[in-house]
């Protein structure tokens, strides 16, 4: 009977451990999925609008952070407000990064894709 009881206890903990470790690994995954778009994102705009390496890096954060904003909103109901608000925030940040002629190249760039 002992031995009944045990056999139940270990598959249960092996369960529950299965259960934590699929959580985890999607939360790795969406993390993945959004770095390579947010490094995709800002290799075509460099190649678009012509910036430097510390311009690049800071450029892919805020992709990132806006990615990250996104699929975190994706999990509850936001309104259409909220989304607005989150793009308003990529584009006053990268808006602080470029200069003038760099941010008039990324309207552009916009609005052509």
């Amino acid at each position: 009977m002992k031995k009944v009881i045990t056999v139940c206890l270990f598959t249960f903990a092996l369960f529950l451990s299965h259960q934590s470790v699929v959580a985890q690994n999607s939360k790795l995954d969406a993390k993945k999925e959004i770095n390579a778009e947010a490094s995709t994102k800002t290799e075509a705009l460099r190649k678009y609008v012509k910036f430097d390496n510390n311009q690049r890096d800071e450029i892919y954060i805020a992709f990132r952070t806006y990615g990250q904003e996104m699929v975190s909103s994706n999990n509850k109901s936001i309104s259409k407000e909220e989304v607005t608000k989150y793009k308003n925030r990529l584009d006053d940040k990268i808006k602080s990064i470029l200069n003038d002629d760099q941010y008039a190249r990324y309207k552009a760039y916009l609005s052509e894709n």
